[in-house]
């Protein structure tokens, strides 16, 4: 039996309210149970240094978790100076999920930072995070739609991502902190609404695991994201 009482392929309850903020051209509050990701994305007439000239538009992330949004407080990372290399790797790896799943070129030579904060965290924050940008760029974009900023097919598909793991020798989906941190293996999937992945992390926490092991995690996976492509089509509709 799981933690909390889930089947093995049950994900958390899941909600997404939109139009949170007053400000940004796209937001969303999205919820994974106990874990509660506010996502805000900008639009700004400038794309980076290195871009300047080629006619295409650049989609990036940033991601931070608030002081209590776990159990202990943690210190801001501004404070230190520097994000934290897990920092670090969670916004990029929610930056090319969104660019996997966006025209550049005809974004135009503009960018959209979607930002990503944990106001309370209970296991994965990340796949969290990514569902929710994906509502919040699809919200901008449509801001610039209206506004006649650009045209129908900036955003080609949707894109979720689901946690899962090997827990007490079962394969689980939607890991929760409890799990997680017991787990014996965990992996996070990244895919489009057409089925394609974009990105797989998986870890071995006690034992390596084999093929047949790391097919029921994706196979739990597919399954989780379906549900999730379909709350974030009802979300935008």
């Amino acid at each position: 039996m799981r933690p909390s009482k889930r089947l093995p392929d049950e994900l958390r309850r899941v909600s997404i309210d939109r139009a949170v903020s007053m400000h940004a051209e796209g937001s969303c509050l999205i919820k994974f149970g106990n874990t509660h990701v506010l996502c805000m994305a900008s639009l700004e007439e400038r794309v980076p240094p290195w871009l300047k000239g080629q006619a295409r538009g650049w989609v990036t992330a940033e991601y931070a978790m608030l002081p209590r949004a776990t159990n202990d407080r943690t210190r801001r990372e501004v404070t230190t100076g520097h994000p934290s290399g897990r920092t670090q790797e969670i916004q990029r790896l929610i930056g090319r999920a969104l660019r996997a799943v966006v025209d550049l070129k005809a974004l135009g030579e503009r960018q959209i930072t979607v930002d990503c904060d944990v106001i309370q965290a209970d296991g994965g924050t990340r796949t969290a995070a990514i569902t929710g940008a994906w509502v919040a760029l699809h919200d901008c974009l449509q801001w610039m739609r209206q506004r006649d900023m650009v045209k129908d097919g900036v955003i080609r598909d949707q894109v979720a991502a689901v946690s899962c793991g090997l827990y007490k020798g079962k394969a689980v989906l939607d890991l929760d902190y409890a799990e997680d941190s017991n787990a014996d293996a965990d992996a996070n999937f990244v895919m489009t609404g057409s089925g394609g992945l974009v990105e797989v992390q998986a870890t071995a926490e006690t034992v390596p695991f084999g093929e047949e092991g790391f097919a029921e995690l994706q196979a739990l996976a597919k399954k989780g994201i379906g549900e999730l492509l379909a709350l974030q089509k009802l979300t935008v509709s």
